[in-house]
């Protein structure tokens, strides 16, 4: 966009949203000191950035044969899918099913009850109701894992709070569920979260990928790590000598340190979360939060008489309602144009704009989303960095990279400028990683237990 034409006051005023060079050094110093922190024995306990081991040892090598359930919990739907593989051969069928909210306030065994209700459904409905299937589970929320197939949760986040599942296995949750119905045979073979699946199900086609993102809902990373510098890896079976770290680094900076960039909107949107304190990095990032930042930042700049002549809409000064796709779609104009900008701002109920105010709120929504970018770029470059190999592919899901117009991009250039010389990298789309990487881990435990 031509910044020129963005009023200098307002531009000014936006400083705060805006990372320099050395600021980025400073924070993967600090997201390096963390995950160095979270794989050690003697300080995981007080590491805020976890690094969870996850026990996916192998990356799939194209072997893989067989029928395969999925089971993808990450949000207020989740899917069941059934995948069929052979060499080069992939085929998929699946079903989305929505978690009321009183489901996802509700108890633990309501809500492994109403997943099993489905996966029956979707198997009768699929015609594989009298098969014993393998089933890989993923599920998106902080685990730490005792095995492949022992997950414990650590606490809930995106809006759930289910009773007694903290602390407890969710996978014997899963099981007990299916077992309360009697009439599905399910083999759980995997439980492992959704940039784990990423990264597998992206590894299934392309063989340098040692990197899973999601910048979608939230925002966390995995990465390929060697075991010996895991130190809570737990397992007889040292296998290929690698492990995948499930980082959880949704957290980084609940300690402090992202404090000194944190501005009074991200203030303001974690102390009107569901979990105030918690999940700091990735309230900077992800889809759940990025509209509301980019609200709170129009209605003080509305207030201020820097917007609309200072007035606007009661939808504009109501919690939730300036939409995370609204950032995208105004990005989305050819710079200089306007019209996507005038819409949503009519949607709104803000009929007044001029065109200075439609600049200005495209410059906001820039800020906002280079700054979710900068950041996750941060950590995939320390990331590129500490495993220091020649080529890596990073592989990348979730709605925000997937639909923002200009995420990938930032993102390009902002790992390029952070990363040591020598290391070359890409971003690959993971299609459908949650799912199919499910199935992928699922898959790859089924040959390695049968060459075993």
């Amino acid at each position: 966009m031509a910044a020129e034409k963005v009023d200098p006051v307002l531009k000014e005023r936006c400083k705060d949203l805006i990372l320099d060079l050395d600021t980025l050094r400073e924070i993967s110093r600090r997201f390096l000191h963390d995950v160095d922190k979270g794989l050690r024995k003697d300080t995981h306990a007080t590491s805020i950035v976890k690094c969870f081991v996850t026990y996916v040892q192998d990356l799939p090598n194209g072997t893989e044969n067989g029928k395969f359930l999925a089971l993808d919990l990450g949000g207020t739907n989740f899917r069941v899918l059934l995948i069929e593989l052979s060499k080069d051969h992939f085929e998929m069928r699946s079903k989305i099913y929505a978690i009321p909210q009183h489901i996802m306030l509700g108890s633990g065994e309501q809500l492994f009850d109403h997943i099993a209700d489905c996966l029956a459904s979707f198997m009768k409905q699929e015609q594989v109701i009298a098969e014993t299937l393998p089933l890989g589970f993923t599920f998106s929320f902080p685990l730490t894992q005792k095995g492949l197939t022992k997950g414990i949760l650590e606490r809930w986040t995106k809006g759930f709070n289910c009773s007694n599942c903290v602390g407890n296995d969710v996978v014997q949750l899963l099981k007990d569920a299916i077992a309360r119905r009697g009439d599905i045979q399910i083999k759980v073979c995997a439980i492992l979260n959704d940039t784990t699946g990423t990264l597998m199900s992206c590894a299934w086609k392309n063989p340098n990928c040692r990197i899973g993102l999601i910048v979608g809902t939230g925002s966390n990373a995995c990465y390929v790590e060697k075991q010996k510098n895991a130190e809570l890896f737990d397992d007889e079976d040292k296998g290929s000598g690698n492990v995948i770290i499930n980082l959880e680094w949704g957290a980084f900076g609940d300690d402090g340190a992202l404090d000194f960039i944190r501005t009074e909107y991200d203030r303001d949107v974690d102390a009107n979360s569901v979990n105030p304190g918690r999940q700091l990095h990735e309230k900077m990032i992800s889809g759940m939060y990025m509209g509301e930042l980019t609200r709170l930042a129009l209605e003080k700049f509305t207030k201020e008489g820097l917007l609309f002549e200072g007035k606007a809409s009661d939808a504009l000064f109501t919690r939730g309602k300036f939409y995370t796709k609204y950032v995208s779609e105004i990005e989305g104009d050819p710079a200089g144009v306007i019209t996507s900008c005038r819409d949503i701002l009519e949607e709104l109920g803000i009929y007044h704009a001029t065109d200075q105010d439609c600049f200005n709120v495209r410059y906001v929504c820039e800020c906002v989303s280079k700054r979710a970018a900068d950041l996750a770029s941060t950590g995939i470059a320390t990331l590129l960095n500490k495993m220091n190999e020649a080529r890596v592919t990073v592989a990348i899901d979730g709605s925000v990279y997937r639909y923002h117009p200009h995420f990938h991009d930032l993102m390009m250039q902002t790992i390029s400028t952070l990363v040591n010389p020598g290391i070359k990298f890409d971003l690959m789309l993971s299609e459908d990683g949650s799912g199919r990487g499910a199935a992928l881990v699922a898959a790859v435990a089924c040959r390695t237990q049968q060459k075993g």
